[in-house]
Parts: C-alpha cells; structure tokens; sequence
C-alpha cells in the first residue's frame, strides 16, 4: 500500500477547523439566530489557551463552554476566538486557539466535530463524550443595561448543566 506523502486527513482535519472558525466569525458578525448555540469543547493545556487561573484548576485537562445567549465581545482570527463569557458573576475574557478545540457542536442543526489534538507536543486524549457527560463551565448572565437584556434573552432561560452532570 502507498504511503500518505499528502497527509490528507491532516488537510481534511485543517478544513474543518476552518468550518468552526467561519461558524464563529458569523455568529460574531450576525449573532446566533433562531435555536442555533455551540458547545465548544478545548483543551485547556494547549498552546496559546488563555483562562482564568480559577476556571484552569477547575477545569485542568478540558473544558466546554456553550455560546447561546449570554456571550460577548466574540472576536475571530485565522489561528483563534476570543469571547466573553461570565462565570460565577464575574466577567472573564477567554482565548482559544483553533488548534486547541476538541469538539464543535451545534444540536440545533445537528452539527457535531471533533477533531484530535494537533501538534507534535500535544498529548494523547480520550475520546470527546456525548454533551451530557462534558465537563461543562455553565457561564452566567453578564451584567447587561435593562435594554440590552431585553434584546439578547427574549425567551432564554439560562440552565446549569452542571445540575444534571454525575458526580
């Protein structure tokens, strides 16, 4: 059998991290329209990841984050995203590199990735479980003027999953 000189599944794995990231730039140029939200899962001892000390000890291996309703200031680069997110009330900026991300998921569509981790030096992981079983960090409502939470929650009821999660 021929060798891969090509290295197409790390061409195929670069294109879908190019889906996520065009999902993104969208959703930070239109906002998420109609049910659509992502969970987004990374991890948080890749290169060039950027957390809160506090959310890295409670999250030292992965983390997933969900973009619904309550996310601001999403900026989207070739190599990256950067959003808002509150987490205990307290406002907090994180940095993910593409590379860094783990799985995509949209349940409204359905859209589900995941990809392995890139680089020589990246660890070997374990497989991504089902959304259910994700170490979710369940960001909360962002202190917003009384108008601007009128237009980003119409109908949004924020959940904790860590509630249902096994402990």
């Amino acid at each position: 059998m021929a060798q891969d000189l090509f290295h197409y599944d790390k061409m195929v794995e670069a294109a879908l991290r190019g889906v996520v990231r065009d999902a993104l730039k969208r959703a930070a140029r239109e906002g998420l329209r109609s049910a659509h939200h992502f969970y987004i899962g990374f991890d948080t001892r890749a290169p060039g990841v950027d957390i809160p000390d506090h959310l890295h000890a409670r999250y030292p291996e992965d983390m997933t984050i969900i973009l619904q309703h309550q996310f601001w200031d999403l900026v989207v680069t070739e190599d990256r995203f950067e959003v808002g997110l509150s987490f205990g009330g307290i406002p907090e900026r994180l940095v993910v590199p593409f590379a860094a991300v783990k799985r995509f998921l949209d349940p409204s569509a359905p859209f589900d990735l995941q990809f392995e981790p890139s680089g020589a030096e990246a660890p070997q992981l374990p497989a991504v479980p089902a959304p259910s079983a994700l170490p979710v960090a369940a960001p909360e409502p962002a202190a917003e003027s009384k108008d601007e939470s009128a237009k980003t929650s119409e109908g949004a009821e924020v959940v904790r999953l860590d509630r249902f999660r096994k402990k």
